[in-house]
């Protein structure tokens, strides 16, 4: 007896879900609307070693279903900062704080419109250690992890302004 009535206000929960107009941003996978309008972005060099990071993340993203003819053009420009916090008595930097912010727009080549212009950004803090080497090797991590971390909010928002084009 329960099973049907489970089943019953599964089936209502489904039935109400989708009218609430949610949709797949991906729907139709690599030859969806979204995933066509990424794989036509170029994305030119971006200056910096925070730059090349974030640029090659942003091209995995959008090529992740193969490339077609650019129709877009991706604009980024970074500022990649380190700064010390936390003097220690001996007046020594105890930690350090990596912000990594990117302002892009979208244009289309068609027309040189700008479809999107806004900002995305990061930051991680750094403890400083007696270790040259491990206190390099962590800002190196770090500034790959914000490269990630801003290239998924770039193309998330890239991709849900190419879906409201659509």
């Amino acid at each position: 007896m329960m099973a049907p009535l489970r089943l019953l206000a599964a089936g209502a929960l489904l039935a109400g879900l989708s009218a609430c107009g949610l949709q797949p941003m991906y729907a139709g996978g690599s030859s969806g609307a979204v995933a066509r309008g990424l794989s036509a972005i170029e994305v030119p060099a971006i200056e910096g070693q925070a730059g090349w990071l974030v640029r090659n993340a942003l091209n995995d993203r959008f090529s992740a279903g193969g490339k077609s003819a650019p129709q877009y053009k991706l604009i980024v420009r970074l500022d990649d900062q380190l700064e010390g916090l936390g003097v220690l008595s001996d007046d020594t930097v105890g930690r350090e704080r990596r912000t990594l912010r990117a302002r892009y727009q979208l244009v289309s080549l068609a027309n040189n419109e700008i479809l999107l212009d806004a900002t995305a950004g990061s930051d991680a803090g750094i403890d400083v250690v007696s270790s040259e080497y491990a206190t390099i090797a962590a800002e190196q991590t770090a500034l790959e992890n914000l490269a990630n971390v801003v290239a998924d909010k770039i193309a998330t928002q890239v991709a849900l302004t190419l879906r409201e084009r659509r």
